[in-house]
């Protein structure tokens, strides 16, 4: 004997016993139904983007500070050290010693020699080394006196000798090793571009002592200047990239090769003379 169940009647995918219209698919049948393959990707496709954008969105933008230095009419100070030009003859190093009367045993600039290989295959290179003056310089947010600034007319970092207290802070936040503790004034003390001979339309000594025209000075928000155009046509490189200060000193065909590479089969060998009181590069 057979019993004919309603529509209406309770059912598993049914158990409130509610009308439907015949065309709609069970709620079992909906649950079970694999989803796209191709719709999934899609999706997540879309999330990495959506995800990407907000990414880019929050990060400073080289492009957009140096168009908005442009547009404010104010330059920005930069360096481009071609190494190709570089015979490490230390004239730069001299010069701003003579310029600043740095004391003995510290250098506001210097140049590192590299050398590397094994004997036949070695080799020598030229890494002249200074402040890098940053967009994002952490010597300036660690100072509790804001001794340490950037200079809002061009971006050059400079201390203020009157606010200085000699706490060190700085030295320990430059990713370069750029800073020192003055012996003699008890200030710190580094690079600052030379800004009494920039305000008067000069090079920096350094820039203006080097021989081979290795050191390249100039206003990177200006398309037309002679360090934008370098850079432009050129692959540069900067130190240490990856701390996020986006240095404005820029080195063309810089070799980068630090002691701790030398475990590398394609090095083996690698030994860095900073001419300096710390021997070893830090």
């Amino acid at each position: 004997m057979t019993h004919e169940v309603s529509n209406s009647q309770a059912r598993p995918d049914n158990p409130e016993g509610q009308d439907r219209p015949s065309g709609d698919a069970p709620a079992t049948e909906l649950i079970s139904k694999p989803a796209s393959r191709r719709g999934f990707i899609t999706a997540l496709a879309a999330g990495v983007a959506a995800a990407a954008a907000a990414i880019a969105a929050s990060l400073p933008s080289r492009v957009a500070r140096s168009a908005t230095a442009k547009t404010d009419g104010k330059p920005r100070y930069g360096m481009v050290i071609d190494i190709r030009r570089c015979i490490g003859c230390h004239a730069c190093t001299v010069a701003c010693k003579a310029e600043f009367d740095v004391p003995l045993g510290e250098n506001r600039t210097w140049v590192e020699y590299v050398d590397k290989g094994v004997y036949p295959n070695v080799g020598r290179s030229f890494l002249p080394r200074l402040c890098n003056h940053c967009s994002e310089p952490p010597c300036v947010t660690v100072c509790p006196t804001d001794a340490t600034y950037q200079r809002p007319q061009d971006g050059i970092v400079v201390i203020d000798d009157g606010l200085c207290i000699g706490c060190k802070y700085c030295i320990l936040a430059c990713p370069y090793d750029a800073r020192f503790l003055n012996p003699v004034t008890g200030y710190a003390d580094k690079c600052d571009f030379c800004i009494h001979r920039v305000s008067k339309g000069l090079v920096p000594s350094c820039v203006n002592t080097c021989i081979g025209g290795a050191r390249i000075f100039g206003d990177l928000a200006d398309p037309d200047s002679n360090v934008s155009k370098l850079i432009a046509s050129n692959r540069v490189t900067v130190l240490r990239g990856e701390m996020g200060t986006l240095p404005n000193v820029y080195y063309i065909g810089a070799d980068l090769t630090d002691e701790s590479d030398a475990g590398r089969p394609e090095v083996r060998k690698v030994h860095v003379t900073t001419h300096r009181r710390h021997e070893k590069r830090r």
